[in-house]
């Protein structure tokens, strides 16, 4: 079992714990298969956070497979 699951919708890296759903926006296709990560602390102000069109601080996966 791996340590951190991340949202395919969203992107959005979680603890394995919760298996069943995306913390950040209930998304339910959670997998392990992904490759580096981001941490953004001010989405409004942040050019990568527009890119990726994400609204919520947190830590996100540049490529979900």
């Amino acid at each position: 079992m791996a340590d951190r699951l991340v949202c395919r919708d969203c992107h959005r890296v979680q603890g394995a714990e919760i298996e069943s759903q995306c913390e950040a926006c209930g998304g339910t296709s959670l997998t392990e298969d992904w490759a580096g990560y981001v941490v953004i602390a001010h989405p409004e102000r942040s050019d990568i956070a527009k890119e990726m069109e994400v609204t919520k601080p947190g830590k996100y996966a540049l490529k979900v497979r």
